[in-house]
């Protein structure tokens, strides 16, 4: 699973081919045990959870880089190489 950001000790991941137990564009993120998965077009939580602060800087980025999500979320199912997106500043 390619990381495509990292920042504040976040790890964003997506999966290639992962579109069928979340049938909704979605990336993962990890931030030590935690675990989240989240879609991308509104930023709900699929499963799992992150610290509250951590959450919030997981969907920030997430507002800020939607259209970069969603084209490297057509790429994953495909199983095509995906791009990495700037972490947020």
């Amino acid at each position: 699973m390619p990381t495509i950001s990292m920042f504040y000790g976040i790890l964003i991941l997506m999966y290639f081919y992962d579109n069928k137990k979340h049938s909704v564009p979605h990336i993962h993120a990890e931030y030590g045990e935690h675990h989240v998965t989240v879609a991308i077009e509104d930023g709900s939580v699929l499963a799992g959870s992150l610290p509250k602060q951590k959450m919030k800087l997981v969907q920030a980025w997430m507002e800020i880089h939607r259209e970069d999500l969603l084209a490297d979320w057509k790429l994953a199912v495909a199983g095509e190489p995906i791009f990495r997106i700037d972490p947020l500043r």
